[in-house]
């Protein structure tokens, strides 16, 4: 009776070994990807610089080549290093690419069937984040900035006349619009997710602006906003043109 007892407790843990060496082995890579990442910063590695050899890598952390390796191979798929074989690995771009996969896949995967939750969710986030930054704008863009953002709502003007939608011209307007912020993250973040939103929209199969005109008069508000130094004024003009996308459901 002992004996069996015994034996169930054992059969009842076994399931539960794969999963905590698993979950250790998991736990282990994240703690080499760490020290190279620590590694980079402490020696100011920059883009395109040459980390050093696997064998320095092994020595360095006090690891074997193949967790060396597993490492690597995770901060490649999250564009940290980049691995050109014959020549060595070096410090990656950190894009926002693996962020733009992911939130892609994300949002595409967890309304398969709710086209418009799939764009809401991601267009609420710019939204946010764009009204509220849109104040600072207000206070730091410079006449040459205005010129150049004037520039591209011309161009929008033209195609709307043409009846051509302008998306390129759009991310284009977005990304200027906080160049006087002088935070390069801000742009980088937007476009990500712009580019998120636009896939997502292509996915589903929705229709460019129905009225590229309306779009780029929208446009054109915001500079006006901003060339009269009025913040409330173009924190309005950018929530009417995102209730514009909302109501259309593209972006």
């Amino acid at each position: 009776m002992g004996c069996g007892t015994s034996a169930a407790r054992s059969m009842r843990r076994m399931p539960g070994q794969p999963r905590n060496s698993r979950t250790s082995e998991e736990s282990r890579n994240s703690r080499i990807q760490r020290k190279v990442m620590q590694l980079i910063i402490d020696r100011r590695l920059q883009a395109g610089a040459l980390l050093p050899t696997e064998a320095e890598l092994m020595e360095d952390l006090g690891v074997s080549r193949n967790s060396v390796r597993e490492a690597l191979k995770a901060l490649q798929a999250l564009d940290i290093v980049e691995i050109r074989h014959g020549y060595g690995t070096y410090v990656g771009q950190a894009s926002l690419t693996p962020l733009i996969d992911g939130l892609t896949f994300r949002t595409l995967a967890r309304h398969d069937h709710d086209d418009s939750g799939a764009l809401a969710e991601i267009l609420q986030v710019r939204e946010v984040l764009e009204e509220g930054l849109i104040r600072r704008v207000a206070a730091t863009v410079t006449e040459g900035e205005l010129d150049r953002l004037e520039g591209v709502v011309a161009r929008m003007e033209e195609a709307g006349r043409a009846g051509r939608s302008f998306p390129e011209l759009d991310r284009e307007f977005h990304e200027l619009l906080y160049a006087s912020l002088g935070n390069d993250l801000v742009p980088q973040l937007l476009a990500a997710f712009w580019t998120v939103f636009r896939r997502v929209s292509g996915a589903r199969g929705r229709p460019d602006a129905p009225s590229p005109e309306l779009t780029a008069r929208r446009h054109r508000d915001i500079v006006t906003a901003l060339r009269a130094r009025d913040v409330e004024g173009a924190q309005r003009a950018m929530a009417v043109h995102f209730r514009g996308i909302e109501a259309r459901g593209v972006g």
